[in-house]
């Protein structure tokens, strides 16, 4: 169970990690769409389309390198007095009895809009630019992510980005 968890681990930092590349991608399309429509005159729309993919995308993935990082703004009212170890306790029940739940919830309500999404390979509907699919699956993966890292910090699993 710890060879499963330590895999888990890993797989959640490699996404994190190769997430935090998608800011550059994002940065160079949303700066490229003015150029684009006043010099090439074309194109900016499409930019702006894949930007907002590969933002959501960045988004979903952020969510739990904040987590991982313990970056989350949270409020101190109750943990503020315990001792680190109640603390813990507070962070691995809440991240059970909170995160995972509503992790499960999203993933349940969401799955058959992503799913059709994905059948119909839906387009933008302002623009019909391929793609529109792709945002409803970040959502996906934005939840998957938050699941398992609910599971691992319930777990005690501690990874090399946490102090």
């Amino acid at each position: 169970m710890r060879a499963l968890g330590r895999a888990l681990d890993r797989l959640v930092e490699w996404t994190v990690h190769a997430g935090a590349w998608l800011v550059v991608p994002v940065c160079v399309l949303l700066f490229l769409q003015w150029p684009l429509r006043d010099v090439v005159q074309a194109y900016s729309r499409e930019a702006n389309d894949m930007a907002q993919v590969l933002f959501a995308l960045y988004v979903g993935i952020a969510i739990t390198s904040a987590t991982r990082s313990r970056a989350h703004l949270a409020t101190d009212v109750v943990a503020r007095r315990q001792s680190p170890r109640m603390r813990d306790a507070l962070s691995r029940f809440g991240a059970l009895l909170v995160l995972a739940p509503w992790a499960l919830f999203m993933l349940y309500t969401a799955w058959p809009m992503t799913a059709q999404s994905l059948r119909q390979l839906e387009a933008f509907p302002e623009t019909f630019n391929p793609g529109y699919f792709m945002l409803k699956g970040a959502l996906l993966l934005a939840m998957l992510l938050v699941l398992l890292q609910a599971l691992l910090d319930a777990a005690g699993f501690r990874s090399r980005d946490k102090p």
